[in-house]
């Protein structure tokens, strides 16, 4: 199972700090910008992908009863190119 640890660098109230995240697209890698829940009420926020890891779910870098799930890859914009 991939997992990643992404940190929000545009929230000034987490900015430096990392998260852990399952992460159902094995094409995610380090340095890509997804779309991931964030704090108590969820909400959707830009994060960068920092970290990876394959590992087995006995190894979770967190555990998995309650870690959350990245929703999407953020696309590039290329308007005006």
């Amino acid at each position: 199972m991939l997992f990643v640890a992404l940190e929000y660098p545009d929230d000034i109230n987490v900015a430096g700090r990392l998260f852990w995240y399952g992460c159902r697209d094995e094409s995610i890698t380090v340095g890509d910008n997804v779309l991931a829940p964030l704090g108590r009420h969820n909400r959707l926020q830009t994060a960068v992908v920092r970290k990876t890891v394959w590992e087995t779910e006995e190894n979770a870098p967190y555990p998995l009863h309650i870690i959350k799930y990245v929703k999407c890859r953020v696309k590039e914009d290329t308007k005006g190119e």
